[in-house]
């Protein structure tokens, strides 16, 4: 396991004592201190001292993917290491985790295995606790085993270095490695992985994910530009690897279901945004969805006719529409089964009722009003 490391001295023996806890104990961990400037790197040398599976290597800041591939590249020596895994050392393995996913690859033979995982929203005002998020649920289930991508393209949204565990031969036959010097790093890898092998998708949890409410983390960061900006570039070159894979089908799922999934997001700190920060989101969105608008992704309703809100370049009204939204403190938006929106057909299906003070729905496109049936 490679254990990147960089101002976690509050979380990191939680993390290091669930590799201890392990049910499968043939493990080896590198700990990557990577510049940290707390007392990390001094926590997981006296991991190393009470136990040789834990090495440490001390690096010069340079970022998680570089950590990652630091640590990665120090194992590829070792012929002991024939599996390959990531744990940020903010989060925890549960006492399973290897277990079930060696024991996946040894029965299967396949390159790699990815489970579920469990947020862990465990500190105010979330207090949510251990809960798997519906999207990854619905992504693992049922269980898949030695497949292709053609099988399950939506998998591809499963896109967290870390609850996945490859076979280092794979890793190294395919050349992957993280992206350097760049937030969101995980998925033009995770995709290339997905991409080029065979793989098991496991139901079981194999990570409890710690959200972090100190507003450190880097997804607690989308209202800056180089945050938007960063996403743009990982997104591309996801895009890029499964455009050059060249299954229509995967790519059109990978296009509205995968690579949208995480716009309403950044939708939502629009209000207040400034200039560059808007041109940058409507670049992005105008360049990737230039020949298939948001209107038909997996968004949410509401956040498709705010994406189409941004392609249409209306600004005062995505904001006006996010600041409705988030008055709503979590209900839903309206919605009616009217035969118009506005003065505008719309054959009678249901639609989104945004009141009229917020958005005039005359100047809508019905596509961008439209419900689907799960959604009713």
């Amino acid at each position: 396991m490679v254990v990147p490391t960089y101002g976690v001295q509050e979380w990191l023996p939680e993390c290091l004592d669930s590799l201890l806890a392990q049910t499968h104990q043939r493990w080896r961990a590198v700990v990557v201190d990577d510049g940290s400037p707390d007392e990390s790197g001094e926590i997981a040398e006296s991991y190393a001292d009470a136990d040789p599976r834990f090495r440490v290597l001390h690096t010069a800041n340079a970022g998680l993917g570089a950590a990652r591939n630091a640590g990665a590249h120090h194992l590829a020596g070792d012929p002991h290491w024939r599996y390959l895994g990531f744990l940020d050392s903010d989060d925890v393995l549960p006492p399973n985790a290897l277990a079930t996913l060696v024991g996946s690859l040894e029965a299967s033979g396949s390159d790699f295995a990815t489970g579920s995982i469990l947020r862990w929203e465990a500190e105010p005002p979330l207090g949510l606790g251990l809960h798997e998020p519906p999207w990854m649920r619905r992504l693992h289930r049922p269980p898949r085993i030695g497949i292709g991508i053609g099988e399950h393209p939506e998998i591809l949204g499963d896109v967290f270095a870390w609850n996945k565990l490859f076979r280092r031969s794979f890793w190294e036959g395919q050349g992957l490695s993280w992206p350097e010097g760049i937030r969101y790093e995980d998925q033009p890898t995770t995709t290339r992985a997905f991409l080029a092998g065979r793989f098991d998708v496991l139901p079981a949890h194999v990570y409890h994910w710690r959200i972090r409410t100190d507003g450190t983390s880097i997804t607690q960061q989308r209202s800056s530009l180089t945050d938007l900006r960063d996403r743009w570039v990982t997104k591309r070159m996801a895009w890029e690897s499964v455009r050059a894979h060249g299954d229509p089908h995967v790519s059109e799922v990978f296009l509205d279901r995968v690579l949208a999934g995480d716009l309403w997001r950044y939708f939502v700190t629009l209000p207040g945004c400034d200039d560059e920060w808007w041109r940058s989101l409507r670049e992005g969105i105008c360049e990737l969805w230039s020949d298939r608008s948001l209107v038909h992704s997996g968004l949410p309703p509401v956040h498709r006719l705010c994406g189409w809100l941004v392609e249409q370049d209306r600004r005062a009204d995505a904001e006006a529409l996010m600041r409705y939204l988030a008055s709503l403190h979590g209900a839903p938006v309206p919605r009616d089964s009217g035969s118009t929106a506005g003065s505008r057909p719309t054959g009678g299906a249901a639609r989104l009722a945004v009141p009229p003070e917020v958005l005039d729905l005359s100047t809508v496109d019905p596509a961008a009003l439209l419900l689907r049936d799960h959604e009713l």
